[in-house]
This record gives structure tokens, C-alpha cells and sequence, in this order.
């Protein structure tokens, strides 16, 4: 479960059945005001798990997280000192 672990958002009705989202996987955060909880499962079961979390009768909405599409490797926006001081020479 480490190795692949994906995010979901899953958005309550209710607070007071929080705790039966641990039977589904890891319970990260769990936000009162806003009533939503962040759930971290395996990556290979994540269909069948959202599909049970939608069918509780305490359950709003779930979303799963996008962080494993994202690009995560940055190009570098610093220039080059060395090379920035050859271009104003006017060789």
C-alpha cells in the first residue's frame, strides 16, 4: 500500500461517521468547518474503493486526487551567470 498510494477527497454530510472512512484506508486530515476528509488507499483499488465510498448514505461527493498526473520535474529559470556576461561583451 506505500509504494502506490493515491488521494481521495471525500465530502460528508455529517462528521459523526468519520470514522468508519478508516475501514477504506488512511485517514490524513479530516476538515469540521468545511466537512471533508482526506482518505490515502492503494492505488490498484481505487475504483472499487470510491465506488463504495459513493454508495454510503453519509457520503456527498468523492474526488480523486490529480497529484500523480502532474508533471513534478521543474526546468531551471536561472540563467547562467557565465553565459549572461559573454552576450554583453559585443564580440
Amino acid at each position: 500500500m506505500i509504494g502506490n498510494r493515491r488521494g481521495l477527497s471525500v465530502f460528508l454530510h455529517s462528521l459523526k461517521f468519520s470514522k468508519q472512512l478508516r475501514r477504506y484506508g488512511n485517514v490524513h486530515y479530516v476538515s469540521r468547518r468545511l466537512k471533508y476528509a482526506v482518505l490515502y488507499c492503494d492505488g490498484n483499488k481505487i475504483d472499487e474503493i470510491a465506488a463504495k465510498l459513493e454508495s454510503l448514505h453519509f457520503v456527498k461527493e468523492v474526488k480523486r486526487s490529480h497529484k500523480q498526473e502532474i508533471k513534478t520535474e521543474y526546468e531551471s529559470k536561472i540563467v547562467d551567470k557565465a553565459k549572461e556576461y559573454d552576450y554583453k561583451m559585443g564580440i
